[in-house]
């Protein structure tokens, strides 16, 4: 465990399979891709080392993001004797074709996409290496069972899935144990609740928390939309829109005075009622700023009551916040149902 001012970022277990890491992430997106434009990397490296040296050692990137240019980010952060620190994931199964984004898990996409990630970021073996989206066209079965032959050479030790539904982690799981499902979890996205979180539980999986903030509504509210640059990826989804955003005011006003009873901010009492599901959770919010850091780990030390709890669900149920949480279907986990194995003939 590593002390950060007053807080000790503890360490936990992640699925059953063995991987430990710190009960808080660092998602590490925003630096490159999608949040704007991407941020100078001698910057970028400072925040990921202050994550480092304050016990945050669980980083998580994509090959998407970018393309490619996180991981690179991340490949020359962990130079220097850091990677032996770190907890390291990455995501494949999102690639660009003609300018259009399309998911594979084709099994030789599936190879050579995890060469070319450990290429990127320098490195011999890739601790959690999860399929970023599901291939709908291809039974879940065929991309894990590569997926396993890569853990049986060595070069990654442990497999996780993002936004798969529970028969989709059902079926993986039965080829080879599943480590991690990552999933959007927060006080305004709580779809998973129902059957993917019991499903994780039932099955000894551990649960990874991305956009824990609200892709940062929880921390500056509706204001957030006035730092959205032209790159910005938040613009296109319907709760920021201005039609939604006026009602989901309502919302980060009533967290914002429960926040101030507490003495915390917003995004900490948001954070912290994430931390607070259990300890097979990980959130990991992103960030480019070491004050905005922090204040994350600072959540760590704000302790909920199940009274405090059932009052921030009461604010944030589900039925008060307004708008999807993405335009479009594709990708979220509730379509993500793959074809029979019996239906797969391999070229």
């Amino acid at each position: 465990m590593a002390a950060h001012g007053e807080v000790i970022v503890p360490r936990l277990k992640l699925g059953s399979q063995g991987l430990e890491v710190s009960a808080q992430g660092l998602g590490c997106m925003s630096m490159s891709a999608f949040y704007g434009t991407p941020k100078p990397e001698p910057d970028m490296i400072k925040v990921i080392h202050h994550a480092i040296n304050s016990g945050i050692t669980f980083l998580d990137t994509s090959d998407i993001y970018g393309p490619h240019t996180n991981e690179l980010l991340i490949g020359k952060a962990l130079k220097d004797g850091m990677r032996e620190k770190v907890e390291l994931a990455t995501k494949f199964g999102v690639r660009i074709v003609d300018g259009q984004r399309e998911v594979c898990g084709d099994p030789s996409y599936v190879r050579a996409a995890c060469e070319a990630s450990l290429k990127r970021l320098d490195i011999d073996c890739i601790d959690l290496y999860y399929q970023h989206r599901i291939d709908t066209r291809l039974p879940i079965e065929v991309t894990v069972g590569e997926l396993k032959k890569l853990v049986e050479e060595g070069k990654i030790k442990y497999i996780g899935l993002s936004e798969a539904s529970a028969s989709t982690i059902r079926r993986a799981h039965a080829v080879h144990p599943i480590t991690a499902v990552q999933l959007e979890w927060s006080l305004w996205t709580r779809d998973a609740e129902a059957e993917i979180i019991p499903t994780c539980r039932e099955l000894g999986i551990g649960i990874v928390a991305y956009s824990p903030l609200g892709r940062g509504f929880f921390s500056s509210g509706p204001k957030v939309v006035e730092t959205f640059g032209e790159q910005d990826s938040r613009k296109d989804l319907p709760r920021f829109k201005p039609e939604n955003l006026e009602h989901n005011q309502n919302l980060f006003n009533r967290v914002t005075e429960m926040a101030s009873r507490k003495g915390c901010t917003p995004s900490q009492l948001a954070l912290a009622w994430v931390h607070h599901q259990g300890n097979d959770v990980v959130p990991i919010p992103g960030t480019t700023k070491i004050e905005n850091l922090n204040q994350n780990i600072g959540a760590l030390a704000v302790k909920l009551t199940p009274e405090d709890i059932a009052e921030l669900e009461s604010i944030v149920a589900a039925s008060a916040v307004k708008g999807e949480r993405y335009a479009f279907e594709a990708g979220m986990w509730h379509t993500t149902e793959t074809p029979p194995l019996s239906t797969w003939k391999s070229s």
